[in-house]
C-alpha cells in the first residue's frame, strides 16, 4: 500500500492523520482534490490543532 502524502501546498510529508476538507481549507492552502477528506502530516496536524482548538471546544459542548 503507498504511503499517503500530505495534501497541503508545497508540503511532501508522509501523512499521519486525516481531518474534514472544510475545516483544513480555513487554515491551510490544499492541492486540488474534491474529497471530503485531506491528509496531514505531523506538522501540519499540529497547526491545525492549535488553530481549531476553541472551534473543537465549542463543539463538544454543544453550542455551535
Amino acid at each position: 500500500m503507498a504511503e499517503k502524502i500530505c495534501d497541503v501546498e508545497g508540503c511532501n510529508q508522509t501523512a499521519v492523520k486525516t481531518v474534514a476538507r472544510k475545516k483544513a481549507e480555513k487554515i491551510f492552502s490544499l492541492k486540488g482534490g474534491r474529497s471530503t477528506k485531506v491528509h496531514l502530516c505531523k506538522e501540519h496536524y499540529k497547526e491545525f490543532k492549535k488553530k481549531t482548538k476553541k472551534e473543537r471546544e465549542l463543539e463538544r459542548i454543544g453550542w455551535v
